[in-house]
This record gives structure tokens, C-alpha cells and sequence, in this order.
């Protein structure tokens, strides 16, 4: 079964970690930049992608660590 990308987001006042699709957070804590560390680690781990979001919950960054769903042209 393909690993889910990792989603990095703020929640209860708290930034957290988790498979996208999941309701549980694999790491909570911490500030903003140690939570994208947390989540940059598992995501290269699986080799998938990681959405980092904004305080607001937009996407704030996405990153590619496998296999890319949407490579840059050229």
C-alpha cells in the first residue's frame, strides 16, 4: 500500500504532524519550525510529498520527496 503525504498544520494551539487522511497527529508540538522539521523527516522517510500549511490552514508550501504528481515543466 502507497504511503499518504505528510500534512504540517496548526491546531488547538498547537502545530502538529500527520498523514494526510488520518484524524491523529504521529507528532505534536513544539514551534512551527520544528514541526515542518518532523514533518520533512517522515515525508523523505516515505518518500512523498509535504504540505506545510499556515497558521489560517491555507497551504502555506508543498515539497516532493518521491515520486513528484506534478513536476515542474521544462
Amino acid at each position: 500500500m502507497a504511503k499518504k503525504p505528510i500534512e504540517t498544520y496548526h491546531e488547538d494551539g498547537q502545530w502538529k504532524s500527520r498523514r494526510q487522511g488520518n484524524e491523529r497527529a504521529f507528532s505534536v508540538g513544539g514551534n512551527k519550525a520544528e514541526q515542518t522539521a518532523e514533518g520533512r523527516a517522515a515525508a523523505q522517510r516515505d518518500g512523498v510529498e509535504h504540505t506545510i500549511k499556515k497558521m489560517d490552514g491555507t497551504i502555506g508550501e508543498k515539497n516532493s520527496y518521491g515520486n513528484d504528481p506534478n513536476p515542474p515543466p521544462g
